[in-house]
């Protein structure tokens, strides 16, 4: 009798075990079934948001579901990613992410997340931090710059978007390179930055390709702290090709909550992925000065363990106290 009854409970448990498999098969095969969340970490207006909205309509038609777009500012980023971080884990929630900041925050406190908290889906933009100028500035090479510099220590004023990211490290970077000690300004985002240097408040600054779009003949772009030259200023050199080995910017991807399944993420991920490589997309894309690219989820956690120790080293180098 007690064989008999073990023999049907193993039975159950094993067409329990069938049936719940089944339904998480078909669960993965529908998704998504409902609409998605795209949680911008900045203002409506600046880079990241620009991306998402033209990303809109074409993740749309790849995913059959709307791409619902909400902003959750503050703290640098770190406001969103940390309401990611907390977020349930079904996909149907999601945010943009920038590098190097969801490395750099952790790195130097505790901003409500830890960089290895989100699932990394893709990233899918490069924007080079680059040398600028006004129009009118007697500076009109990178050349010119870098000789005055050299001639005149701490007497010019270069700004950047905050201190131990991307735009600082570029100008502490190209400094100890070419020998040249400016007074760094830091502001607190690029409006202020852009702000600055058309109100003649510094020298110069280091911003992006998509600030001098912009900006437009308002300004001059010196340099780009890129590989290669920019689709949109095909005219600019790199700082590599003027010497300095100095390759800086911000990367834009996309990440989920943690323990998001990876049946989903790589849903996700093609998605992201054929939307890079439309050509409709594309050409509305570099004109603004953004560099596309595209790692899979595997390759973009790859990438992020590498820019970690790479930041480790360079916060130490450079004198960083937590």
């Amino acid at each position: 009798m007690r064989t008999i009854l073990w023999k049907r409970l193993v039975t159950i448990g094993f067409v329990f075990l069938f049936i719940m498999l089944i339904l998480g098969t078909v669960s993965f095969a529908k998704y998504p079934e409902q609409p998605i969340t795209y949680i911008i970490a900045f203002s409506p207006g600046g880079e990241s948001d620009i991306t998402a909205r033209l990303q809109q309509k074409y993740l749309e038609e790849e995913l059959g579901v709307n791409m619902l777009i909400t902003y959750k500012t503050g703290g640098g980023g770190a406001v969103a990613w940390a309401e990611l971080a907390r977020a349930k884990p079904d996909g149907y929630t999601i945010a943009g992410v920038n590098e190097p900041h969801t490395i750099l925050q952790p790195l130097q406190g505790n901003p409500g997340y830890k960089t290895e908290d989100l699932t990394r889906i893709g990233c899918f933009q490069y924007t080079p931090c680059s040398v600028i100028v006004r129009a009118d500035s007697p500076f009109k090479t990178m050349q010119d710059l870098i000789e005055y510099a050299k001639e005149h220590p701490k007497t010019l004023t270069i700004g950047g978007t905050g201190t131990w990211a991307s735009t600082h490290f570029t100008y502490l970077l190209l400094s100890k390179q070419a020998g040249i000690d400016l007074v760094y300004v830091p502001f607190a985002g690029s409006g202020q930055t852009k702000a600055a240097i058309l109100g003649g408040h510094v020298s110069v600054t280091i911003g992006h390709p998509t600030h001098a779009v912009a900006l437009g003949d308002k300004v001059r772009q010196l340099a780009m702290a890129s590989d290669e030259r920019v689709a949109a200023f095909p005219d600019v050199p790199t700082l590599k090709e003027l010497g300095y080995d100095v390759v800086e910017g911000s990367y834009r991807g996309v990440c989920a909550p943690p323990g998001t399944p990876k049946e989903i993420v790589d849903i996700l991920d093609s998605a992201f992925k054929k939307v890079n490589e439309n050509p409709e997309f594309i050409a509305q894309m570099e004109p603004l000065g953004f560099s596309l690219l595209y790692w899979g989820a595997e390759e973009y956690d790859k990438v992020i363990k590498e820019r970690t120790e790479y930041y480790e080293k360079l916060l130490a180098d450079y004198g960083f106290e937590r």
